[in-house]
């Protein structure tokens, strides 16, 4: 078998989000996908294969003795323990979009997102510094780089200079028993005082680029006369406190809801019951809670912006950030959600974990042979 090493040091469980849960979920789908034909060892901090049981029964990962919270040690991590340990290895694959200085090579590259460059604004000087010196850096020493989206693609391809033939689509996959163990309905509306005939539901972190704010505008202008809640569901991002200022300046405590960061089977349930996944970020790589929705039956309006359309394509509401369209697409959700549901669900089905693992396998087969 082809020996795969794959670094996920970058990973912190709970806090880097939809990277994490894309990189596991098609390494899932490889072993799905590929018969044998990958030996994959995975690099990960400590604590990450508790996180990931499923994971961690169809592969081999090797815990470091920290969690890896710090990214000086990290980085030194990559180029010392894990290159000591990758050595040896067909392939390397660097799923958190840097290539360590002492790789093994040929290494493959994921690219989750640029981010940095549209909107600098919202990273720390030390992390914008360090993004716009490795990154770039990385895209050149990478024998391939693998990406979410085409919009993804086509960002790396003009922005970094890489050549198009050497950058893959490996496509966001979600796993056979999604929903499978929801919370239920009941159950969430006491917990989280939900008493409104139609809940909206945004699972995202706070961050300013996710638009809350344009949700409590929604809620506090347009729908102000509907039944509606919205359920805010994440962690804390940089955009938290002027969130909750907005509620309590809006009068909004009991119409949006700001339940945290929810396990599989809260998120799952919250879904399913849900009027609609409203989804108005201004900035997506992929947006992996639109196929989750599409697939527990949720109806999807999302903003018009970077790699959402792509993503959304004819199954959902593709809008402008403009309050009274929104408000007549939750309309429309509502009156016409069989409709929605259909569509979904057959977009969904293009977006399954051993979907993801077979795009991954022809990319390293495609790396290996470039080495050839």
């Amino acid at each position: 078998m082809t020996r795969i090493a794959v670094n996920m040091l970058w990973c912190r469980h709970g806090r880097v989000g939809g990277s994490e849960q894309y990189l596991v979920r098609q390494l899932l789908g490889l072993h799905q996908a590929s018969n044998n034909e990958f030996d994959v060892d995975v690099f990960a901090p400590r604590g990450f294969a508790s996180a990931h049981p499923q994971l961690a029964s169809v592969v081999s990962i090797h815990e470091s003795k920290t969690a890896q919270n710090l990214r000086p040690l990290r980085v030194l991590s990559e180029s010392t323990w894990l290159a000591s340990r990758a050595r040896g290895a067909h392939l390397v694959h660097h799923g958190g979009g840097t290539v360590p200085a002492r790789s093994p090579q040929p290494a493959l590259l994921t690219i989750h997102d640029l981010q940095y460059l549209v909107y600098p604004q919202y990273f720390s000087r030390v992390k914008l510094a360090y993004l716009s010196l490795r990154l770039p850096a990385s895209a050149k020493r990478a024998r391939h780089i693998v990406v979410p989206s085409e919009y993804v693609r086509s960002t790396v391809i003009d922005r970094l200079g890489v050549q198009p033939a050497d950058v893959s689509v490996v496509r966001h996959g979600i796993e056979a028993g999604l929903g499978s163990a929801s919370t239920s309905e009941q159950q969430l509306r006491a917990r989280f005082g939900l008493t409104a005939a139609h809940v909206l539901a945004y699972p995202a972190v706070t961050h300013p680029h996710k638009n809350h704010l344009f949700l409590c505008d929604l809620v506090a202008g347009p729908l102000r006369n509907r039944d509606v809640q919205v359920v805010c569901a994440g962690g804390q991002g940089r955009g938290h406190e002027a969130l909750q200022r907005r509620i309590a300046e809006s009068g909004l405590s009991d119409r949006v809801k700001l339940v945290g960061r929810l396990n599989d089977a809260d998120r799952d349930g919250l879904l399913a019951m849900a009027a609609a996944l409203v989804f108005p970020s201004s900035y997506e790589g992929f947006g992996a809670p639109v196929i989750e929705a599409m697939a527990l039956g949720a109806p999807v309006i999302a903003s018009n912006l970077t790699a959402l359309p792509e993503v959304v394509a004819d199954a959902g509401q593709v809008l402008t950030l403009d309050a009274a369209a929104w408000a007549a697409a939750v309309d429309h959700a509502i009156a016409n959600r069989e409709h929605w549901r259909t569509r979904g669900a057959a977009r969904a089905a293009t977006f399954r974990a051993v979907d993801s693992g077979s795009d991954l396998a022809v990319a390293y087969r495609k790396t290996l042979g470039e080495r050839a």
